[in-house]
């Protein structure tokens, strides 16, 4: 039975992992063919970092991820406060709502949002789809992870400590940062860096609402559609490599929280 289970695993995770090995394997190929190895080289990483439209779609992606990432966890961190000093119907229902956006269709999501912003600019000249608009809606589906990473830490801290530092002389904002963010830190920090990934790997609503705006999903769905140049393997084990690590520090945090938890 053992064995079974074992293999059953094993079967799993080749499944699941096998076609990302082998594309990261076939980046450092030599040739250009897909199922021939020819040899080692570094050639298609080079070629990748010196091709601009992928350089110029990495800066778009970046530049998108960290803002919509920073706003989301703040504005998330406030609704987060917000809805656990609520009652618990309004707090059950305002938690029902933020959880929209994560179970929405995305294509629903995208179109809805494209929608709205060429409404804005077509009657009130605001919000032109580009950089801006796709900022705002990563900053929308970013906003739910943040809310439910930080309302757990909320739950968990004493409610008494915040008034306490109140009624020892700080006011409602010092004693937030002094005594309520340390608490929560933790799950702001997991909330950023879950959007932060989100935001990166987003296709279908950065396909809808950035205009003339490319973001690396949308670069590489354009060179698939192409003649497959090699970069696209150089570009994707980059970016998995990326991922995989933000993934390993969210892990890493939930388990030293864990262990805090259990100290307590």
């Amino acid at each position: 039975m053992k064995i079974l289970n074992k293999l059953y695993m094993f079967l799993i995770f080749a499944f699941l992992y096998m076609p990302i090995i082998v594309l990261i394997a076939f980046s450092f190929n030599d040739s250009k063919s897909r199922v021939i190895w020819s040899g080692f080289t570094f050639k298609w990483y080079q070629k990748l970092f010196e091709n601009q439209e992928i350089l110029s779609s990495f800066y778009n992606t970046i530049i998108v991820a960290l803002v919509a990432s920073l706003i989301a966890t703040v504005l998330g961190t406030m609704a987060a406060v917000g809805i656990t000093k609520s009652r618990k119907i309004t707090r059950n229902i305002v938690l029902n709502i933020t959880n929209i956006p994560m179970i929405n269709p995305e294509i629903v999501t995208g179109v809805s949002l494209m929608i709205m912003f060429v409404f804005l600019y077509n009657n009130f000249g605001i919000l032109k789809p580009g950089l801006v608009t796709l900022i705002c809606a990563h900053t929308t589906f970013c906003l739910p992870y943040v809310i439910l990473s930080v309302t757990p830490k909320l739950r968990q801290m004493d409610p008494n400590i915040y008034e306490a530092a109140q009624d020892l002389g700080c006011n409602p904002m010092k004693a937030f940062f002094k005594v309520v963010m340390p608490q929560i830190i933790s799950g702001i920090i997991t909330g950023f860096i879950m959007s932060f990934t989100m935001s990166i790997d987003d296709f279908v609503i950065s396909y809808f609402t950035g205009g003339m705006t490319q973001t690396l999903p949308i670069t590489v769905y354009s060179m698939t559609r192409k003649l497959i140049s090699p970069e696209i393997n150089a570009l994707s084990s980059v970016l998995f490599i990326f991922v995989f690590i933000l993934l390993i520090i969210i892990n890493l945090r939930s388990d030293k929280d864990k262990e805090n938890i259990l100290k307590i």
